[in-house]
C-alpha cells in the first residue's frame, strides 16, 4: 500500500479548507476520494469565476 504523499494532503486540506471555510477536522474527516473531488469542485468555481479555461490541477499548476 503506498501513503498519499502529506505535502499533498496539506495542500488540499489548505486549499478546500480556505475556499469553503471548512475546519481541518472537518476536510481530514473525508476520505481521499471525496476531498480530492471537492478540490477538483473548488478549482473549477475559481478558474470560472477567474475566466479561465482548461483543467488545471488547482494545486500543482499542471495540467491532468
Amino acid at each position: 500500500m503506498t501513503r498519499y504523499p502529506s505535502d499533498r494532503l496539506h495542500e488540499e486540506v489548505a486549499y478546500v479548507a480556505h475556499h469553503l471555510h471548512w475546519s481541518y477536522d472537518e476536510v481530514m474527516g473525508m476520505e481521499h476520494a471525496e476531498r480530492q473531488r471537492w478540490v477538483d469542485e473548488v478549482a473549477s468555481l475559481v478558474q470560472r469565476a477567474n475566466g479561465e479555461l482548461g483543467a488545471a490541477d488547482p494545486l500543482s499548476g499542471r495540467f491532468r
